[in-house]
């Protein structure tokens, strides 16, 4: 009985005074729980940002980006006026650019590169009452840019490859602007009434139909060259398939600008032309030749598309003649008279 009351004394003072070495059932418990507890709500804040993380970063790849670029070094000089640029060196910057693309791309979002014009951009900023010497109004101008203005789609090409493309598609954009603009400004006809500029796109039209008839199955390059007003030189492309019995296939805004050139061409009565190059397997290529005169396009004769082709424009001296390719007459197109 004494050493059970002994006993227990015994557990009971060691319990009082050893506070330092707590029971299995005491405090360590508490505090194991305590921490653990502490452990879950962190692993739950990190897996609650993750989360978070991922949803922004599935919502930014729905965000498409516009990146205005700079090509030309005098379009570069011109922004260097303003303190908020902050690049000094053309290639440093274009550097920059490319990895600007390149990291937006891997995000996985679609990215669209436009031409930035500095005079273009100044004009933009004096018309919205935006400082031009800003950031924001930089970006607010290059938004319009992929509104309404020339983009080309970045796919990861290298900006030696992409800012040709880019330059090639906004002149010809330019081209097809002032084309339409010199066709809306023809006015009526005196003598019947008809819109002049409407008249001469069907015409412009149907000459492209007979073109494309007339040159048969193969793989089709098209050139028209119209001088115009003030010593501008209009110059559209048109690259289009045919295979037998079928009719051909081509690319709609090429099609219109080829056409709308022309049109320039027969309204003001240019003395422009149109050349024809034809490929085919097996065969040599075709060119063919025609001039405009009078708002018609007549055929060159073979011997005048050889001198077409084989004359130094620029020299006047002869070149020598394309290997692998006929010189060939032009074929009638249109009607007699326009």
């Amino acid at each position: 009985m004494q050493h059970g009351k002994h006993h227990t004394t015994a557990r009971t003072t060691s319990h009082a005074e050893g506070g330092t070495h707590p029971t299995q059932d005491g405090p360590d418990r508490t505090a194991a729980r305590s921490r653990s507890g502490r452990h879950d709500a962190t692993r739950r804040r990190a897996r609650a940002g993750d989360t978070r993380r991922a949803r922004h970063r599935a919502l930014r790849r729905d965000v498409p980006a516009t990146v205005g670029l700079l090509v030309g070094d005098q379009d570069f000089a011109a922004m260097r006026r303003y303190p908020t640029f902050a690049f000094d060196d053309h290639p440093d910057y274009l550097r920059h650019a490319e990895g600007l693309l390149k990291a937006l791309s891997a995000q996985g979002g679609h990215t669209t590169v436009a031409l930035f014009d500095p005079e273009e951009f100044a004009e933009y900023c004096k018309e919205t009452g935006l400082d031009p010497d800003s950031s924001a109004s930089r970006s607010r101008y290059t938004a319009e840019l992929a509104s309404a203005g020339v983009t080309v789609a970045y796919t990861g090409q290298p900006l030696d490859e992409l800012v040709p493309l880019l330059v090639n598609r906004s002149a010809r954009q330019a081209t097809w602007e002032y084309a339409t603009t010199l066709l809306g400004d023809l006015g009526t006809c005196c003598d019947c009434g008809g819109d002049v500029g409407r008249s001469a796109f069907d015409r412009a039209s149907r000459l492209l139909t007979d073109l494309l008839d007339g040159a048969g199955p193969g793989t089709h390059h098209l050139v028209c060259s119209v001088p115009a007003e003030k010593g501008q030189q209009l110059l559209a492309v048109l690259h289009t398939m045919c295979a037998t019995g079928a009719p051909a296939v081509l690319d709609a805004s090429q099609a219109t600008e080829f056409t709308t050139v022309l049109a320039v061409g027969i309204a003001l009565e240019s003395p422009g032309g149109v050349v024809l190059r034809t490929s085919a397997p097996g065969a040599p290529d075709r060119l063919h030749g025609w001039r405009l005169h009078g708002g018609r396009l007549v055929a060159l004769t073979e011997a005048e598309v050889f001198s077409a082709y084989c004359t130094d424009a620029d020299t006047g001296e002869p070149l020598s003649p394309e290997p692998g390719v006929e010189y060939r007459a032009g074929f009638e197109v249109g009607d007699a008279h326009p």
